[in-house]
């Protein structure tokens, strides 16, 4: 098992987003996951993300507060709990359109070759 306790998780900082904090619970270390990361981020009100896709999936599970995920021309509100999968080369853009902070969990695999 590898433990890694809330108060080591370390920040970083995401290309193309702004009004955000991140944090990286697992992944990226010694004895952490192999196949991909996860990341905590708060989205502070008017906080987003894109437009943009990567070439792999990811997986956005929102714990607290609302995230607008726009896809093709269509808006979807995720609240507390609600997930989604955004596939491969999928250009999204997601904003906190709310006044309130938005808590989401990222989970995102490693690029191509597994962990660096």
């Amino acid at each position: 098992m590898h433990l890694k306790r809330f108060a080591d998780a370390t920040a970083y900082e995401a290309p193309n987003h702004w009004g955000v904090t991140g944090l990286r619970l697992q992944g990226f270390e010694d004895g952490g996951p192999e196949n991909q990361w996860v990341g905590f981020s708060q989205f502070l009100p008017g906080g987003g993300a894109g437009p943009d896709a990567t070439p792999f999936e990811k997986v956005y599970v929102v714990l607290e507060g609302e995230m607008t995920v726009s896809v093709d021309g269509t808006d979807t509100v995720l609240g507390a709990m609600d997930s989604c999968t955004i596939p491969p080369g999928e250009v999204r853009k997601i904003e906190n359109r709310s006044n309130h902070v938005c808590k989401m969990l990222v989970v995102i695999p490693y690029p191509e070759g597994g962990r660096p």
